[in-house]
């Protein structure tokens, strides 16, 4: 592969902007302001508003699909006979049903992402490859070659460390408000939130292969639907009475998008946070999906697992995370574990250096139907969720 500057700075833009975005949410979530009413010291409270922030970022992957329409109204005026005409309504609305999935996922995982470490966040979403691998088995008919078992057998292993980490040495430190309850508890969502991600990328793999739609298109309608959907939802949520730490609103509601302005409109750094989400994942967005087009998926989650890296360091330096070496070790430990899982899953480097060393013996051909998630495909969809999915799937957020 040539390391042309262009790839450079698509590598640069994942890397940063897919770090900026978890930091950039994280600052939101810490940062306190004063609400609705009555605006004294006494009065600030933690910016705690998931599903507004889940709305911030259907907003970014909204920004993809008019960057799709731009390229193809481009294409169109360049070669008009080299633009499909085979995406039709029907074919787009059936991705209202991963767009769904990815609401409730994200949702999920912000809320658990104010109650827990933004760098056990980024390590612990990597147990969507497990359930997506097992989902895809029972209803895409995959099929999961031994060292794929091996490599989620390590990432269970590493997830195990990264948690133990947030709940044995960390019995003294806090997040905000919360306690080593919350920590628990946000952790749990956010693997819970794996979970509804992975359901997420086996339906688009069904449905990306079946229509044969543009990654960046199946991004931006993803976004389109999410944003409407959840700002229509928002309002019953307005109602919904949730007891703490899920909620700092004062009469204790699940959502309360006014009270979001109000604090983003007394607070500058809330406003510039939450801005800076949603231009970072549509760049962050923008950016895989042409890393995965102009490289490889598989280039693709390299640079995922050093975005973790980033993340972790960052938290740390800026004491965003309290260090405490026994902690710092074991989420080593773990952060290790969790990448090589991820590289011994997707095939990478140590099945090709045991055949070469002529220790193992590699098929010359692989069985068709065979889980292959690192392979490359023209319909891999990258965003910002996660790091790896299905075989057809690539999707970052």
């Amino acid at each position: 592969m040539d390391c042309v500057p262009s790839h450079v700075i698509l590598i640069v833009t994942l890397l940063v902007c897919g770090s900026l975005n978890t930091l950039f949410t994280k600052w939101a979530d810490i940062s306190i302001a004063c609400g609705l009413g009555q605006c004294d010291p006494s009065s600030e409270r933690p910016f705690v508003h998931p599903f507004v922030q889940a709305v911030s970022m259907f907003i970014g992957e909204f920004l993809c699909f008019i960057v799709f329409l731009i390229l193809r109204f481009i294409s169109y005026h360049r070669n008009s006979a080299a633009v499909s005409d085979s995406i039709s309504i029907s074919n787009c609305i059936v991705f209202v049903l991963p767009a769904i999935c990815d609401m409730i996922g994200t949702a999920i995982i912000y809320i658990g992402l104010t109650l827990t470490y933004a760098s056990s966040f980024q390590m612990l979403r990597g147990s969507v490859i497990i359930f997506t691998a097992l989902l895809s088995v029972a209803f895409n008919n995959r099929i999961i070659q031994p060292y794929m078992w091996l490599g989620m057998f390590l990432i269970i292993c590493g997830l195990v460390l990264v948690g133990v980490s947030d709940i044995i040495f960390n019995m003294s430190a806090a997040v905000g408000d919360t306690d080593i309850n919350g920590i628990i508890a946000g952790d749990l969502l956010i693997i819970m939130a794996q979970i509804v991600s992975s359901v997420q990328f086996v339906v688009e793999e069904k449905y990306i292969g079946r229509y044969n739609m543009p990654p960046l298109l199946v991004v931006g309608l993803e976004g389109l639907f999410g944003f409407v959907i959840l700002s229509i939802l928002l309002v019953p949520m307005y109602y919904i009475h949730v007891p703490r730490p899920f909620s700092s609103d004062p009469d204790g509601r699940l959502e309360n998008a006014f009270d979001a302005f109000a604090q983003m409109g007394n607070n500058w750094q809330i406003a510039v946070a939450t801005v800076g989400s949603i231009l970072s994942i549509a760049l962050f967005n923008f950016s895989g999906i042409s890393i995965t087009k102009k490289m490889n998926a598989t280039t693709r989650m390299v640079l995922d697992s050093g975005r973790t890296l980033i993340i972790w360091a960052v938290t740390l330096g800026i004491k965003w995370q309290p260090f405490e070496y026994r902690s710092f070790l074991l989420q080593l430990a773990g952060f290790v574990l969790l990448v090589l899982g991820m590289f011994v899953y997707n095939d990478i480097f140590f099945r090709h250096l045991l055949c070469k060393n002529r220790l193992v013996y590699s098929s010359p051909v692989d069985p068709p139907d065979s889980f292959e998630p690192g392979a490359e495909a023209d319909h891999g969809v990258t965003d910002e969720r996660t790091p790896l999915v299905a075989k057809n799937v690539q999707h970052d957020a």
